[in-house]
């Protein structure tokens, strides 16, 4: 079952919500992944987080902030892909059978929650066609800008 890392800075809102996304769209396809988010700090879910997934149903009440090196297995990923351009900077080296995906989103903390629902969306894009590539057999997405609209039913 391939693993799957969604890195951000404090795990508290893009990464939280890619994590639960893409555990959505694989269960809606029947893939097998294995989904884990991480920061490169750990602070805590931004109840804006919890609010907008709470919307599609997605329940975030379960989801504490944590580091890298609170997930299992913190060095044995197939993908590991980072939401946000300081996260990718201090991403840690991996083995190089790990691939590394950047696909940089807004921090839509502070902001209305019209501004959390737009990035909420957005990640629910990219993750839908990350997770149908990697069912299909094909390559995940190189960027953000080159995924296709996919909207998984």
């Amino acid at each position: 079952m391939p693993r799957v890392l969604i890195l951000c800075t404090h795990n508290s809102a893009r990464s939280q919500m890619a994590e639960a996304l893409t555990r959505a769209a694989a269960q809606r396809l029947g893939a097998e992944l294995e989904v884990h988010s991480a920061g490169t700090e750990a602070t805590r879910v931004k109840e804006d987080a919890r609010t907008v997934m709470a919307e599609l149903g997605l329940d975030l009440s379960g989801h504490t902030s944590k580091t890298l090196w609170d997930v299992p297995d913190a060095q044995n990923f197939d993908y590991v892909v980072t939401v946000c351009d300081s996260a990718a900077e201090a991403c840690p080296v991996y083995p190089g059978r790990t691939v590394r995906r950047h696909y940089p989103f807004v921090d839509p903390s502070g902001g209305s929650l019209d501004r959390w629902r737009a990035v909420r969306d957005q990640l629910s894009t990219q993750f839908d066609a990350f997770v149908l590539a990697l069912h299909e057999g094909r390559e995940a997405p190189p960027t953000y800008e080159q995924s296709p609209a996919v909207r998984l039913a």
